[in-house]
């Protein structure tokens, strides 16, 4: 089906592009969140004499999440659960406990802006991207423990190992340039 995005979509196209895309993907999605128009004279017509709205509407949403994601900058979460000794978690931590969490920080993120590939099974600490509009992604510092004392510990352990790995990385350039 071909259709005309409404704006950006990441490894789709850019707003006012035309793209083929398959008949599901567009009735389920593309169309019911009004990111795109069918292909036709007259909804051509229609994005031509509005476009500078949508202009302007995406250019809203740009900036409301640039400020966001300056104001994430840094943002660490943690999310307290039960493990076994070999720190397999007994389940899992989702998208949705990973928004959970970061509501609870204080910011207004929706689930299907955590992107991830599969849940997390393990304790520790890992990098979560947050896809707050096609043009502007935040990572976020998710540290899966077993009680806030272990949180910190393990955050502690963290900032030395990279702050370590940090100085011998610039160690090795200056042995380089000399």
């Amino acid at each position: 089906m071909e259709i005309i995005l409404l704006e950006k979509i990441e490894r789709l196209g850019q707003m006012g592009d035309i793209v083929n895309v398959k008949n599901g993907y567009a009735r389920n999605y593309l169309l019911p969140q009004k990111k795109a128009l069918r292909k036709t004279k007259d909804n051509l017509a229609l994005f031509e004499a509005k476009r500078k709205e949508y202009e302007a509407y995406n250019l809203k949403l740009k900036t409301e999440a640039e400020a966001l994601a300056e104001k994430m900058q840094n943002l660490s979460v943690v999310i307290i659960r039960q493990a076994a000794e070999t720190g397999q978690l007994y389940g899992s931590v989702t998208m949705r406990d990973i928004c959970e969490a970061i509501h609870e920080a204080g910011f207004k993120v929706e689930r299907q802006q955590i992107v991830m590939g599969q849940p997390f099974k393990n304790l520790g600490i890992f990098d979560v991207r947050l896809s707050l509009h096609p043009d502007v992604s935040q990572t976020v510092r998710v540290n899966i423990a077993r009680s806030e004392d272990d949180a910190k510990r393990s955050f502690k352990k963290k900032a030395e190992v990279e702050a370590k790995a940090a100085a011998e990385q610039e160690t090795a350039t200056e042995t380089v340039s000399a």
